[in-house]
């Protein structure tokens, strides 16, 4: 558990830096230029986000299980996932009414992929993780409203559309294919033939 909560720690205080010290940030940018402290920050992020998984795999080998939640909530928590896709995908899409609209949707995917998984999962592992994560979010959305709002453009239906249809279609294919090959939890079991 200690490099699980090393990692978790060090990654989402990493990624806090711009909450709680916008200024030291900014000095420390301007001092040694913004490619050095992106380099930097990458590296420790990684460094951090590996610790994180490899210390919640090692926990994951002795499961300790604090609620079993009820199949209904599963299916709450799956559709949760998908609106968080369309809210991660809606971050990177130009000109898309839900990222004019919602001004921060990448934040509120992570909010919305934490909830739902807290929602799915009873495993004290898990809960550690995914309550990190939407505190974290909780927090980072206030800050981020603080902030001036970046100039998104005018927003089209066609762009729009696109959003929640590629932010489905990785949803489904994550659930299918990819979440069980990277995490091993297949949250959609289908019979191979």
């Amino acid at each position: 558990m200690l490099w699980f909560l090393i990692g978790l720690l060090g990654f989402l205080g990493l990624h806090s830096v711009r909450i709680v010290a916008p200024g030291w940030r900014d000095a420390r940018i301007a001092a040694m230029g913004e490619k050095a402290w992106k380099g930097i920050y990458s590296l420790l992020a990684i460094v951090f986000f590996v610790l994180m998984i490899w210390g919640y795999g090692q926990m994951r080998q002795h499961p300790v299980l604090v609620w079993q939640p009820p199949m209904a909530l599963r299916h709450v928590g799956m559709l949760l996932v998908v609106i968080a896709f369309v809210l991660i995908v809606a971050a990177y899409v130009p000109n898309n009414a839900i990222r004019a609209r919602l001004g921060h949707p990448m934040i509120l995917g992570v909010k919305t992929w934490a909830f739902a998984h807290l929602l799915m999962s009873g495993w004290l592992h898990s809960m550690l993780l995914f309550g990190a994560f939407l505190l974290w979010a909780i927090f980072d959305f206030g800050s981020a409203r603080r902030r001036p709002r970046e100039a998104v453009g005018k927003s089209s239906a066609g762009m729009t559309l696109m959003t929640v249809i590629v932010g489905i279609a990785f949803s489904v294919v994550f659930a299918m294919f990819l979440h069980g090959m990277l995490i091993g939890v297949k949250p959609i079991n289908m019979p191979m033939h």
